[in-house]
């Protein structure tokens, strides 16, 4: 994935989820699986959603947990420290763009190795969609 510090690429990932799984997971384990996979604004944001429109929060809910599964495959790291779910939370810009943000010990992992990362995500009834480009940032 090029040199110690060079430019470019330095991993991709993409995530496909099943809204209707992240339904029936929410079912049987209530909001203690959104609080254990969502950060603290994402579970703000969720938290407002769902009051609004049910399915609104639900998507939301599989959209974040798929850009999860993206970022940690596009690192290369998995689900393994430093990468757990509350330190990678991704957030819309007032213009609507999605953004991640880390945290903690992932946060500071990411930036030594001069790491950014780009995320676009989407939904359809029964699909949350995302993918993950993560680059060097250039000297």
């Amino acid at each position: 994935m090029g040199g110690a510090f060079s430019a470019g690429i330095y991993g991709i990932g993409t995530d496909i989820c099943d809204i209707r799984r992240i339904a029936a997971t929410l079912g049987r384990r209530g909001d203690r699986f959104a609080e254990r996979v969502l950060g603290p604004r994402e579970l703000q944001v969720w938290r407002a959603r769902r009051a609004r429109v049910e399915a609104r929060g639900l998507s939301y809910l599989a959209t974040r947990f798929s850009v999860k599964e993206a970022f940690s495959k596009a690192i290369g790291l998995g689900l393994h420290h430093p990468m757990q779910w509350r330190s990678c939370e991704t957030l819309n810009d007032p213009s609507g763009q999605p953004r991640i943000h880390l945290h903690g010990d992932l946060a500071e992992w990411f930036a030594q190795r001069r790491l950014q990362a780009h995320v676009t995500l989407t939904d359809e009834t029964d699909y949350a969609v995302s993918f993950v480009v993560v680059e060097r940032i250039p000297d």
